[in-house]
């Protein structure tokens, strides 16, 4: 089927009036304006050249399973100047001059991977994360991920459209694949609400993070949570949260300090599942008020997961994203006798200590209470880990992720839990694809689509090393792990990128991907205020007029 097709049949299509009919007339000036600046938008950056096209022949993939998130069936697959233009029954007459063949027989052919949570060469706790645009985005391809989604972090006061077009300057000269941003708001006041118009009217940023943690850092404080959450509803746009109760998390600290604990095992012992737990009931009970769909991030524990599953059970517009890492990893790793071993895991929300918890969130995948995997992938190397060798609270957080996440949930789910081929293209690039405004264009398999592609060998089993793995960090979480799924070869805007093990990466052939709001996330929202409307609980009653007591 076309992507037209698809989008008729499922009442997608991207214009405007199927959006008003979707939203209703008050939303139609937004929409109007933001279509129309996204789709400028759209084109590449006046200093980025135009993509070689001599460098991506048209490819003509045979005798695959096309694999999307709502069905599998065979045919081959046609590409030309970075768009499928083709799925079915292709044969040699039909094809462009200069075509390669590619034969994907025994392999899943399906949408390249979206990893929904990166921070590339991100500035934190003095340093620098390793993994630039460069490194993180060849590490990606050569995991089958062909988009990513970063996050712009702002400097305390710092100007959110400077910041982001910063971040976007650093990225268009590396980027092996396309990539989308994400911005997290640092800071509150009127400024701030002005910029996140311009940022979605002007570049096409449709998701905003804001913590619950880091107190006079990063933390949006509950008050301003709620009036940035419903400036996200009066946008469109997707609210992220971080969530940890950061009063919790500096009270725990000082206690392993009190306690004379200093290594990385205090860094878990500070920010227990509660912390988690009571920052994501907060934060949805929050959104539930205002009416505005929320992700919560790197769901990492049990706790956390619950509280996303009960929102759901209630019908609340609530998203959930565990980490690869927390599917194969846990937080036993903090207390290995080795220093550099235990300091590689400390990120935030921390592993937790419940070996069972990777199957528990591998399983919530399965289910549906949690919607799309990423990696919080942010990487330092063991020595600038080493920052905090005397305290813990000095540790850069972050690991990797963004080359085994695909392996990982193949592994976990597909294999360790029956999950179907098709709900594995759901949870690591579909539903990423729908929340964050990038489907139909990515996250599928059909005429119109983006190349984005990955042929996959499911059956084959390989080992993590840091020795041999593609970022520039010297430490891999998954060291020694084998794990069954491996992209046989990347396909990105119809280039072939990674293909036998070996990279064809070129700098500067990704592209900044501006989005529209009020996309998926919003589908059912004029409805959902409609039913929360306390006008229709109004009582209409004489005025009172009895007597009223003095009050001196």
């Amino acid at each position: 089927p076309s992507l037209q097709d698809d989008e008729r049949r499922r009442g997608t299509a991207a214009t405007p009036m199927l959006r008003l009919r979707a939203f209703g007339p008050r939303h139609a000036a937004v929409t109007r304006t933001l279509t129309a600046n996204s789709r400028r938008h759209l084109s590449a950056p006046a200093s980025v050249a135009p993509r070689d096209w001599s460098s991506a022949p048209p490819l003509w993939i045979r005798n695959g399973l096309v694999v999307n998130h709502d069905g599998l069936f065979k045919a081959d697959v046609l590409t030309a100047e970075g768009k499928i233009v083709k799925v079915g029954s292709v044969s040699k007459e039909e094809l462009p001059a200069g075509a390669r063949e590619i034969d994907a027989t025994g392999r899943y052919v399906m949408p390249g991977g979206i990893d929904t949570h990166t921070h590339m060469e991100m500035p934190f706790m003095g340093t620098v994360a390793i993994d630039d645009y460069h490194y993180g985005t060849t590490a990606a391809v050569a995991g089958g991920t062909t988009c990513l989604l970063d996050f712009v972090i702002p400097g305390n006061g710092q100007s959110l459209v400077e910041a982001y077009k910063d971040w976007e300057s650093k990225a268009v000269p590396k980027i092996n694949c396309d990539i989308g941003f994400h911005m997290a708001v640092t800071w509150f006041g009127d400024q701030v609400l002005e910029e996140m118009e311009t940022l979605t009217k002007d570049f096409g940023v449709t998701s905003y993070k804001f913590f619950l943690a880091y107190n006079g850092v990063l933390r949006m404080y509950d008050d301003e949570l709620l009036k940035v959450f419903r400036r996200c509803k009066q946008l469109g746009v997707l609210a992220q949260v971080h969530a940890e109760n950061g009063d919790m998390v500096d009270d725990g600290q000082q206690m392993m300090i009190d306690a004379g604990i200093f290594g990385p095992e205090g860094h878990p012992m500070s920010r227990p599942e509660a912390t988690e737990a009571e920052a994501t009931h907060r934060a949805i009970a929050m959104a539930d008020q205002v009416g505005v769909p929320l992700f919560v991030v790197h769901v990492m524990s049990k706790s956390a997961c619950q509280e996303v599953e009960r929102a759901k059970e209630k019908g609340l517009n609530v998203f959930g994203e565990p980490l690869a890492v927390a599917m194969a990893c846990d937080g036993r790793e903090y207390y290995h006798p080795d220093w550099r071993h235990a300091a590689g895991y400390v990120m935030s929300p921390p592993l937790r200590e419940d070996p069972s918890t990777k199957k528990y969130l591998a399983e919530a995948l399965k289910s549906g209470a949690m919607d799309c995997v990423g990696t919080d992938n942010c990487t330092f190397s063991a020595n600038q880990k080493a920052l905090g060798k005397n305290d813990f609270r000095k540790i850069p957080n972050g690991c990797n992720g963004i080359e085994d996440r695909m392996s990982v949930v193949w592994h976990k789910c597909v294999k360790g839990l029956d999950m179907s081929p098709c709900d594995f293209v759901r949870v690591t690039s579909t539903k990423a694809a729908q929340l964050f405004s990038l489907y139909p264009r990515k996250g599928r398999v059909a005429e119109g689509c983006d190349a984005d592609l990955v042929i996959w060998d499911g059956d084959s089993k390989r080992t993590v090393s840091a020795k041999t793995h593609h970022h520039a960090v010297d430490f891999n979480v998954f060291e020694g792990m084998s794990f069954y799924g491996i992209a046989d070869k990347t396909i990105s805007a119809g280039r072939v990128v990674w293909e036998d093990g070996q990279l064809c990466t070129e700098n500067g052939w990704g592209r900044i991907l501006p989005r529209e709001p009020f996309g998926h996330a919003y589908a059912d929202q004029i409805t959902r205020d409609r039913c929360k409307d306390p006008r229709q609980y109004k009582v209409e009653r004489e005025p009172y007029d009895g007597p009223v007591i003095q009050i001196d």
